[in-house]
C-alpha cells in the first residue's frame, strides 16, 4: 500500500488522543471523589481541555507548514507522554488541569497536522473522503475504549489505583512517537504565504469566501448535535430510564461505537458514492430516528436494571443514531479540503478545529439548558432544528464545491 507507514502513524496518533481527550468525564468524577473539589471546580477541566485546542489550532495552523507536520506531531506526542507521567506522580487536581491543558495543546498540533498530511498522501476526492472517514472512525473506537480502559484499573481498596492507566497511555504515546519518528515522508514545500504575516492574512482571507462560510457553519452545526448527544446521553438514561450510573455511562459507549462503525463504513462507501448523497441519506435517517425511535425509548417501561444486558432492546435503539450522524463530520471536512489547494489545508484545518470546539461547547451548553428547562424527555427532540439547518447547508456546500471544481478543471 502506498504511504502505508504514514497512514498507520496517523491512525495510531489519533487513537491515543481519542482516549486521552475522552477521559475528561472520568477524571472529573475521580476529582470529585479523591481531590475534594465541587462540581463547578471540577467542570473547569473541560475548559482546560477545549480552550487550548481552539486557541493553539488557530494560532499555529497558518505557519505549521513552516515548522513541519512531522515535528509538530512528535512534539505533541512527547508533551502528552510527559503529562501522563506527571499526572501519575502529581495525583492532584492541579496536575489534572496541567494534564488536560497539555493534551489540548498537543491535540491541536496533531489534528492540524493529520488533516494536512491526509491531503499529501491522497490524490483524489474519493481517496481523501475514504481516509478521512476511516481515521475519524478509528478515533471513535478510541473514545469507546476509554469507557472500559479506565474502569479496568479501578480498585475498591486503593483509591489511587486508577492512576496506573497513565503509564499505559504514556507508553502508547511513546510507541506512537517511535513509529512516526522512523517513518519518512515528503511533507511538501507549499506554504500559505511568503512570510508569517502573509500566512495569517491568507487564513483570514479564507473566512471571507462563501464556500468557507457555509462549511464552518455546517461543521459548527454538526458538532453541536454530536457533542450535545454524547455529553448528555448518560444523563438521559439516568433520568428517563432511571438506570444505575455505571450502566448509563456504558450506554454512552454504544453511541461512540455507533459513530465508529458509521465513519469506518462511510470510508468504504465513499470510494463509490458521492459524499453529498451519503450525507443527505444520513441526515434524513437521523431525523427519522429522532422522530420515531426516541419517543419509544422515552416511553419504555423497565424493571430492575443491574447491567446493560437487562435493558430492553428498544433502549439500545437511540444510540444507534450515531451510525447515521457519524459520516457527516469527516466527509464535510474532506469535501472542503479536497476542493482547496494543498497549501491552504493547514490554515483551513485551523478553522475546522476552532469552529468544531465552539460548536461542541455550544451544543453541550444548549442541551444542558434544555435538560433543565424542557426536561430530559424532550431535550433531544430539539436536535431536529440544527439537523434541518445542516441539511440545507450541505445542499449549498455541494453546489459551491461543484462550482469550485468546475473552475479548477
Amino acid at each position: 500500500m502506498k504511504n502505508a507507514g504514514i497512514k498507520i502513524s496517523l491512525f495510531v496518533n489519533y487513537f491515543v488522543f481519542a482516549i486521552l481527550l475522552n477521559s475528561v468525564g472520568i477524571v472529573i468524577l475521580k476529582s470529585l471523589e479523591n481531590y475534594g473539589v465541587n462540581e463547578v471546580q471540577a467542570s473547569a477541566l473541560e475548559w482546560f481541555k477545549d480552550m487550548p485546542i481552539a486557541i493553539v489550532s488557530f494560532v499555529v495552523a497558518s505557519f505549521l507548514p513552516r515548522i513541519g507536520y512531522k515535528k509538530a506531531m512528535l512534539t505533541g506526542l512527547l508533551l502528552s507522554m510527559f503529562a501522563c507521567i506527571f499526572m501519575y506522580f502529581g495525583n492532584s487536581f492541579w496536575t489534572a488541569k496541567i494534564l488536560f491543558a497539555s493534551v489540548g495543546v498537543s491535540f491541536a498540533l496533531i489534528k492540524v497536522s493529520v488533516y494536512s498530511v491526509i491531503g499529501l498522501v491522497t490524490n483524489t476526492t474519493k481517496e481523501h473522503n475514504s481516509l478521512m472517514s476511516s481515521i475519524e472512525g478509528f478515533f471513535m473506537i478510541g473514545i469507546a475504549l476509554a469507557y472500559f480502559l479506565f474502569p479496568a484499573f479501578n480498585s475498591p481498596t486503593n483509591p489511587d489505583a486508577w492512576l496506573r492507566v497513565y503509564w499505559l497511555l504514556a507508553g502508547l504515546a511513546f510507541l506512537s512517537f517511535l513509529l512516526l519518528y522512523f517513518t519518512d515522508f515528503n511533507e511538501g514545500h507549499e506554504v500559505p504565504g511568503v512570510n508569517l504575516l502573509d500566512d495569517v492574512k491568507q487564513m483570514a482571507l479564507l473566512c471571507t469566501k462563501l464556500l468557507i462560510i457555509v462549511f464552518v457553519c455546517s461543521a459548527f452545526l454538526f458538532v453541536m448535535v454530536e457533542q450535545g448527544i454524547m455529553t448528555w446521553l448518560p444523563t438521559f438514561y439516568s433520568r428517563v430510564l432511571e438506570l444505575p450510573q455505571n450502566v448509563s455511562i456504558m450506554m454512552a459507549s454504544i453511541f461512540a461505537l455507533s459513530l465508529a462503525i458509521g465513519r469506518i463504513g462511510a470510508g468504504i462507501v465513499s470510494k463509490y458514492i458521492s459524499w453529498f448523497y451519503i450525507l443527505t441519506f444520513c441526515i434524513v435517517a437521523a431525523m427519522i430516528m429522532v422522530v420515531f425511535v426516541l419517543p419509544k425509548t422515552v416511553g419504555v417501561e423497565v424493571g430492575e436494571i443491574n447491567s446493560i444486558a437487562d435493558i430492553p432492546l428498544i433502549g439500545y435503539a437511540f444510540p444507534v443514531v450515531g451510525v447515521f450522524i457519524a459520516p457527516i463530520y469527516p466527509l464535510l471536512n474532506s469535501s472542503v479540503l479536497s476542493a482547496l489547494p494543498k497549501k491552504l489545508h493547514s490554515p483551513m484545518t485551523g478553522l475546522i478545529v476552532l469552529f468544531s470546539a465552539l460548536g461542541g461547547t455550544t451544543g453541550s451548553t444548549i442541551t444542558g439548558w434544555l435538560f433543565k428547562e424542557a426536561g430530559a424527555e424532550k431535550a433531544f427532540f430539539y436536535t431536529l432544528i440544527p439537523m434541518v439547518l445542516l441539511l440545507i447547508a450541505i445542499m449549498a456546500l455541494n453546489r459551491l464545491t461543484n462550482k469550485k471544481n468546475e473552475v479548477t478543471n
